[in-house]
C-alpha cells in the first residue's frame, strides 16, 4: 500500500485567504487617525473643524475608545428603562451613534441578554437622532440582580 504524498496545491486556498487578510490589514493601516488634528501635542497642525455651514469630507470614522453609561431599571418596565436611557445619554445631544454594545447583568445569561435586547429596542425612542441606524448587540454580563445595563457607545467622529 503506497502511503499518501503531500500535496502543495492544498494550500493554495489558506494562502490566499493570508494574502487577503494582509491586504485588508494594510488598506485599514492607511487610514489617516482623523481625530490626530485634535490632540494636544500631536504632531499633526490642526486644522479647524467644519462649520455648520460646511459639510465634511472624506469618509467618517468611529471614535476608537465608547462612551460608557449605564442604567438601573426594573426589567419590563419600559417607561423607566425610557427615561433612565434618556437621562444617561442626555450630555451627548447632537452625537450620532455608530453602534451599541449593551451588557444587561443578571446571574442568569439567557435573562441578562433578554435584559440588554430590552434597553437597545428602547434605545432609537429615547433618542431618535442620536441612535438612528445605529449597531446595536446584547451581551450578557454576570452579577447577582438584574435591572442593571452597562451601555458602550462607540460616536461617529463628526
Amino acid at each position: 500500500m503506497r502511503a499518501p504524498r503531500f500535496n502543495p496545491l492544498h494550500l493554495a486556498g489558506w494562502l490566499f485567504a493570508d494574502m487577503l487578510l494582509v491586504l485588508a490589514l494594510v488598506a485599514m493601516g492607511d487610514q489617516g487617525d482623523p481625530q490626530a488634528a485634535a490632540r494636544p501635542g500631536s504632531s499633526a497642525t490642526p486644522k479647524p473643524g467644519p462649520s455648520k455651514s460646511q459639510k465634511p469630507k472624506g469618509p467618517r470614522a468611529v471614535t476608537r475608545t465608547p462612551v460608557k453609561v449605564s442604567i438601573d431599571a426594573s426589567p419590563g418596565n419600559r417607561a423607566e428603562i425610557l427615561a433612565r436611557l434618556k437621562a444617561a445619554t442626555a450630555r451627548y445631544e447632537g452625537r450620532q451613534a455608530a453602534f451599541v454594545l449593551t451588557f444587561g447583568r443578571h446571574s442568569d445569561p439567557g435573562a441578562g441578554g433578554a435584559y440588554a435586547g430590552e434597553v437597545n429596542s428602547l434605545l432609537a425612542k429615547a433618542r431618535p437622532g442620536m441612535f438612528k441606524g445605529a449597531t446595536t448587540r446584547d451581551f450578557w454580563k454576570g452579577g447577582a440582580s438584574g435591572g442593571h445595563a452597562d451601555i458602550e457607545i462607540y460616536f461617529y467622529t463628526y
